[in-house]
């Protein structure tokens, strides 16, 4: 056993601190991250706004990126997203 599931975490390969950040920016973070990354890598996106999961959701569904796991710990978010491999353009 790995020790990233241990207290049910997954392993990542990016990770980006989005607390404090209001509706767009922990979005527009992570659309600059994962244009960065490569295809099936994985972004562990941490944010404290509380719209954080429809705009995830909405963003995620729309350019084929997927949210392999949500998490919400003391009012934060958890995302952990896998990077399309051709993410459709929004």
């Amino acid at each position: 056993m790995s020790d990233s599931n241990i207290d049910n975490k997954i392993a990542f390969d990016h990770y980006l601190d989005a607390k404090g950040l209001n509706c767009p920016l922990p979005i527009l973070k992570t659309k600059v991250l994962l244009n960065k990354i490569p295809v099936d890598e994985i972004i562990f996106v941490e944010s404290t706004d509380p719209h954080s999961k429809i705009d995830f959701e909405a963003y995620c569904a729309r350019t084929g990126h997927k949210i392999i796991k949500f998490d919400l710990t003391n009012d934060v978010y958890g995302f952990y997203i896998k990077r399309a491999k051709d993410p459709r353009k929004i």
